[in-house]
């Protein structure tokens, strides 16, 4: 991290998650971004000074929407440049996070995620669609209730997309984008590639620092212990020589 932290000249913040099992309904893992992700990588952001730019390096399946809400709004709400950059994968709220940023770049072999919704094991869309292809009175209550949820989950997420893209792509293509992502077009583990990404409308290179692949290195697929989530080295003031 701090070679990164020296070439980039910037803060380098992790949020690598290992122990994942991708399901093809939903997506099922034992590591995931939760709160306490949320509040070591705050806390990160408020450790970075206003003029420094921040790398947030990302390899995750996903997680809870309130825990990569607070982690995107801050992300977006720094005042210097922003970069995620993704080696392998960023789904579901990883994505969230990743349309935070001033820049994604992205290993062109990488994917990223849509981010609709879940309601337990059920995505948002098609509990929508389903009160919509059946008369209501043959629609048991809680079923009803749960699309109810579920338009307002969408709603939801949609603006807060909106809002992440809007300084980047303009109101009318962040809109579009944030539909996109969150209609349910796509099984919740579907791989948006690079191509598809720009075919999309979101701005992503190809650039990943070689030393990114190194850090990864550093990250194997534990067997039985658990590795930290997030990290955080702080950038080296301008006046500071040497150093590794």
């Amino acid at each position: 991290m701090a070679l990164i932290a020296k070439k980039r000249k910037s803060s380098v913040i992790t949020l690598i998650h290992r122990e994942e099992s991708i399901g093809l309904f939903g997506i099922p893992f034992y590591r995931y971004i939760n709160i306490d992700d949320s509040e070591s990588v705050l806390r990160a952001i408020r450790a970075t000074p206003s003029d420094t730019s921040i790398d947030l390096i990302i390899h995750t399946p996903g997680g809870l929407v309130l825990a990569a809400t607070q982690i995107a709004r801050a992300l977006k709400k720094h005042p210097a440049k922003t970069t995620v950059i993704v080696p392998h994968y960023a789904m579901s709220g990883g994505t969230l996070i990743a349309l935070a940023a001033d820049e994604i770049i992205m290993d062109e072999n990488a994917v990223l995620g849509p981010v609709d919704p879940q309601l337990g094991q059920y995505p948002a869309p098609s509990l929508v669609r389903v009160i919509n292809k059946k008369e209501l009175d043959k629609v048991d209550d809680q079923t009803l209730i749960l699309a109810d949820i579920a338009e307002k989950a969408i709603k939801q997420v949609r603006e807060l997309v909106a809002w992440l893209l809007e300084d980047k792509l303009g109101k009318k293509k962040a809109e579009k984008v944030a539909e996109i992502l969150t209609e349910g077009r796509w099984t919740h583990d579907y791989p948006i590639t690079v191509e598809a990404a720009k075919e999309i409308g979101l701005l992503v290179s190809t650039d990943v620092p070689p030393e990114v692949y190194q850090l990864m290195d550093l990250f194997p697929q534990p067997l039985k212990t658990r590795t930290q989530s997030v990290e955080f080295f702080p950038a080296i003031p301008r006046s500071e020589k040497g150093g590794t």
